[in-house]
């Protein structure tokens, strides 16, 4: 079996030049599928809020609800790097409550590394928990637990202003002890300023073709749901089409008794079928 992939592996591909990959994934079965095809890393989003539990947006996830899917997902990961997302307000109250958090993750999840989202304002919770002897992943740029306060949906670093920001970020960021930071939603020409000025790598999503690695949500990838896929993500394969016709395909011939067939059943051996129906007693 190829060995872990750790924070030292990243640096490396960084320094090779061999881009990085990651995945979302939220339960075992995905995970173990994308472990045993070679990602580099399996990020376990707070974006499960939206794409598995149906919240509305990724600040009603809670730090029980990413537990229990890191958890699950940690047990079918043998070569890729686990991540957990630290949810909304989990570090941001205090640096003692941040790494007491981002603890349980390990501890509890059993992740190999968490992420936080934020630029200069967390740099002392990132310090605090990478003191503690927790990698950390920054992310910046695009921030969804930051959207209300946002106002939506925005492409980053479309200004000099904006640009010069996210640059001060990553790099406040790669001082105070992030191993990788996440450019979700930023120009491609910002994006790759930035990873030209960190030693260490950018995982772009929606930032272009410069950071040293990609990520996406696995269901985006897979074509899970019948809805449009933000612009940024490539969609691989329709697997909400092939559910929809098996689903069909299995309601069709069940109604019509078409299902299960002959290989389908398990069968008495003839001396218990006769006890069964009594064949050979006197009446």
């Amino acid at each position: 079996m190829n060995k872990r992939i750790t924070t030292h592996s990243f640096k490396k591909m960084k320094e090779d030049k061999e881009k990085i990959t990651i995945l979302t994934a939220y339960d075992y079965p995905t995970a173990n599928i994308l472990d045993d095809e070679g990602i580099d890393a399996l990020l376990v989003g707070d974006s499960l809020g939206m794409v598995v539990l149906g919240y509305e947006d990724t600040t009603q996830v809670t730090i029980e609800d990413m537990i229990h899917h890191i958890k699950a997902v940690s047990r079918g990961a043998k070569r890729s790097m686990v991540i957990g997302d630290m949810p909304f307000v989990s570090y941001h109250i205090s640096k003692e409550q941040s790494v007491i958090n981002a603890g349980r993750l390990i501890q509890e999840g059993q992740a190999k590394a968490v992420k936080l989202e934020g630029g200069k304002e967390i740099v002392e919770d990132v310090k605090a928990i990478a003191k503690a002897g927790i990698p950390v992943m920054g992310h910046i740029g695009l921030t969804p637990q930051s959207v209300h306060q946002l106002g939506g949906y925005f492409i980053q670093g479309k200004t000099k202003e904006q640009s010069d920001q996210l640059l001060e970020d990553a790099k406040a960021l790669e001082e105070a002890g992030a191993f990788a930071i996440v450019l979700e939603c930023v120009t491609e020409e910002v994006a790759e300023m930035i990873t030209n000025h960190l030693k260490i790598p950018t995982i772009g999503i929606g930032a272009g073709r410069k950071c040293d690695g990609q990520v996406l949500v696995t269901h985006d990838m897979i074509g899970f749901y019948h809805s449009k896929s933000p612009r940024f993500a490539k969609r691989y394969v329709d697997l909400h089409e092939q559910i929809r016709n098996g689903v069909h395909g299995y309601i069709k011939e069940v109604k019509e008794n078409r299902f299960p067939q002959e290989e389908h059943v398990f069968k008495m051996n003839s001396q218990e079928l006769d006890k069964l129906y009594g064949k050979g007693e006197s009446l």
